[in-house]
């Protein structure tokens, strides 16, 4: 894979990233946001393919993106397909620095230093050309502008932004609302981004499959001394799935 392309995760930061505050909108699912860009990237490469709601290495070679090579080889090492909302749903931490740095590597943001509450150390991140952001929201306008179907790489970024909750950020107020309608309408244009989309919304949502309590058969009561097992409680998210994504980012 060349580097004369920018690659989705590197794109959805950007897209995420205010001018005006130099901070990262939707902080929090932006990251489940960038580890599922990693995997449409993949796909696009040919490195991964959908099997059903599972993520399939089918090319192992690398395609000299380190960081994407990482998540390619990790998958690898699976052995096994994996469900999408598992793999997003893992630990990574430093993620969205390591795609912060390596923005400042490519000089397309600067790091600038402060000051939280003139005390904690702080560092934003200062787009140094707002055209390459506006050139990638202006495709995302387009789209949803003149109903024309996009290439597969522009529908998964908005399906992507619609999932890490960027809708707000990107068209704001209710002048934006039809701009976000249509915007979470583009998920159905790339299959691969469709997936991502759902399984970064079902992390969010606390959905990431987990076995189900076998319930006992009707008209059967749990024997002397057994507990029944307890219920979740309500508004708790179900724990994600500590895969080896953990090692995904290094500092």
């Amino acid at each position: 894979m060349g580097r004369s392309r920018r690659t989705l995760p590197e794109e959805l930061l950007l897209l995420a990233l205010d001018p005006t505050t130099g901070t990262t909108a939707q902080p929090q699912s932006l990251d489940l946001g960038l580890a599922g860009a990693q995997l449409v990237e993949l796909a696009l490469a040919g490195r991964i393919a959908p099997d059903g709601d599972r993520i399939a290495v089918v090319a192992p070679r690398p395609t000299g993106d380190p960081t994407l090579d990482c998540a390619l080889e990790l998958l690898r090492r699976r052995g096994a397909p994996v469900r999408a909302v598992h793999w997003i749903g893992g630990p990574r931490l430093g993620l969205r620095q390591t795609y912060l740095s390596h923005l400042e590597r490519c000089g397309m943001v600067a790091a600038v230093a402060g000051q939280m509450c003139g005390v904690l150390p702080t560092t934003r991140y200062q787009a140094t050309d707002n055209d390459i952001s506006r050139e990638i929201k202006a495709r995302l306008d387009s789209a949803i502008r003149t109903g024309v179907p996009p290439d597969p790489r522009t529908a998964a970024l908005a399906a992507l932004a619609h999932a890490v909750g960027l809708g707000k950020h990107l068209y704001p107020g209710n002048e934006g609302r039809s701009s976000r309608s249509r915007l979470r309408d583009l998920i159905r244009h790339d299959p691969m981004g469709g997936l991502v989309a759902h399984a970064v919304m079902d992390v969010q949502n606390g959905a990431a499959a987990q076995p189900r309590r076998q319930q006992a058969p009707a008209g059967r009561q749990a024997g002397p001394g057994v507990r029944p097992a307890p219920e979740p409680a309500r508004g708790v998210p179900a724990q994600p799935h500590r895969g080896p994504m953990a090692r995904v980012v290094a500092h």
